[in-house]
Order: C-alpha cells, then sequence, then structure tokens
C-alpha cells in the first residue's frame, strides 16, 4: 500500500510558542494538531524540544480557545452553509435594487 503525500504543513517558531502555551494550559496534543492541521508527532516533537527548542510558551491570553475543535466534515458543511447564504444575500440586494428603482420613477 503507498504512503500518503505529504501534506506541507510545518510549524513556525510561532506556532511552537503557541503550542508550548496551549500544552501549558492542559490542553490534549489531539486538539492541539488538529488545530495546526499536523499530526500530533509534531505536537510532541515541540514539546520535547526536538523542534523549535528556543520557543518560549506564548500568554494564556494569545492562545486560540481550547478544543476540541471542528471536524473537516463540519467545516466543509458551515462553508456549503456559507456559500448558500451569500447567493441569497445577493439575490436580496438585487430585489431591492428593482424595488428602489421603480419606486423612484
Amino acid at each position: 500500500m503507498a504512503r500518503a503525500a505529504k501534506s506541507g504543513r510545518t510549524l513556525s517558531l510561532q506556532d511552537a510558542s503557541l503550542v508550548k502555551g496551549m500544552v501549558s494550559r492542559g490542553d490534549r496534543h489531539h486538539d492541539i494538531a488538529s488545530w495546526f492541521g499536523v499530526n500530533q508527532g509534531r505536537i510532541a516533537e515541540v514539546n520535547d524540544g526536538h523542534l523549535h527548542p528556543t520557543a518560549r510558551p506564548a500568554p494564556a491570553d494569545r492562545l486560540p480557545p481550547p478544543g476540541p475543535y471542528s471536524s473537516g466534515q463540519a467545516a466543509h458543511m458551515a462553508i456549503a452553509a456559507l456559500e448558500e447564504a451569500k447567493l441569497a444575500l445577493e439575490t436580496a440586494a438585487k430585489n431591492i435594487e428593482q424595488a428602489l428603482k421603480s419606486v423612484k420613477t
């Protein structure tokens, strides 16, 4: 069985700072990995100092909200709903424009 292609996602020094802050806060590695779109191994590498050892934990006021985070499926459904809402708003705006033109003439 062939391996999947690498995602190409990496953690920057700033990301590592957030990771360390989230770990200090007590977040689960699974949730932290989900936030960044990486696997838990990258979180462990930051946590044990193998990746970005100089990164300092971010302060609590800079951390994202604690997980668990939305699934990819839920995000996909939210995007579809937003696209439908956008279309409905665009249609409503056109209808309002036409109604205003008819009132002014």
